[in-house]
């Protein structure tokens, strides 16, 4: 990789070999602005955050794993172990924290400018395998007989875990004997389920696009539909039948106005007939409007009564 890049780099017209190199020559580091600071023992470097962190400034969040660019600087030695301060600038707000290595806890200490977020619980509870301290270990190594009681402690405990684990393994083994037909269950049931959600998601964008809205559907519940069905059965009321009922009265009044006017222009031609003739149109006449009168007295009732 080296040569590679030494290859392609761009040697000027006026370049002299006895500089010493192409960055001595020009004047410039090899890490160019990671280095800007070295003068002062310091170089720039990417940094990634060891734990989960509060920032002091602003209060945020800070997870593990997080990166900066941070600035490097040796501040002591452990032994023959150099320790490094990291300082770099949180990326929410003008907070600066600092976080120095601690090789003799093989870990990272805060400075200042942030507080750690304490997540740490006993190993043993969780029935983990815990490592073995660095006491434990040189007394195992130095004392015979702490390492046989030691053993025998642990071999009790193998015993004593030794039926959970075959009754797992039972269990494990009787779901996944046949693993073929468990597998072709478990790829049913995620078919239909999605079939189901596929058909909801199809209702639900058919539902938004007929009333133009833009939100989102929540599930129907029981009593959402009890209520629908109640408000709907309050629209139909009385009135409103009341009201259709006036609105077919008023068509045929009007109806019975044209037949009657009709009516009269018949008479005026029919005087000029014999007094026969106009004695049996009269009659006619007379009964048609009687009836006209009872049709639309029913009717008036019938609204009335529909109002009340």
């Amino acid at each position: 990789m080296g040569e590679r890049k030494g290859t392609n780099l761009y040697y000027p017209p006026d370049y002299d070999p006895r500089a010493g190199g192409l960055n001595k020559f020009l004047g410039t580091h090899a890490l160019r602005e990671r280095a800007r600071k070295l003068h002062m023992g310091i170089l720039i470097i990417r940094f990634e955050m060891p734990y989960n962190i509060w920032c002091n400034g602003c209060g945020n969040h800070i997870g593990m794993g997080v990166r900066y660019n941070a600035e490097k600087k040796k501040v002591g030695m452990y032994y023959s172990t150099p320790l490094y301060q990291f300082r770099m600038k949180c990326h929410l707000c003008d907070n600066h924290f600092e976080i120095k290595t601690d090789p003799a806890n093989l870990d990272y200490i805060i400075v200042s400018g942030a507080r750690r977020q304490e997540n740490r619980w006993d190993p043993k509870q969780n029935e983990q395998v815990v490592p073995e301290t660095k006491e434990v270990s040189c007394r195992l190594y130095d004392d015979a007989m702490y390492k046989l009681e030691h053993g025998i402690e642990d071999k009790k405990v193998a015993k004593s875990r030794n039926s959970v684990l075959e009754s797992a393994i039972a269990l494990n083994e009787n779901i996944w004997k046949d693993d073929y037909s468990s597998n072709c269950a478990m790829r049913a049931l995620f078919r239909d389920r999605k079939k189901e959600l596929q058909k909801k998601q199809a209702d639900d964008h058919a539902l938004l696009k007929k009333t133009g809205l833009e939100i989102n559907l929540v599930n129907e519940h029981e009593d959402d539909i009890k209520l629908a069905k109640l408000l709907t059965y309050k629209k139909g009321t009385r009135k409103q039948e009341g009201i259709e009922l006036k609105r077919l009265v008023s068509i045929i009044r009007s109806k019975n106005k044209k037949k009657i006017s009709s009516s009269n222009d018949r008479l005026k031609l029919q005087s000029q007939e014999s007094p026969k003739t106009q004695e049996i149109t009269n009659n006619a006449t007379t009964s048609k409007t009687r009836s006209s009168s009872i049709s639309l007295v029913s009717y008036d009732s019938s609204s009335t009564d529909s109002d009340t």
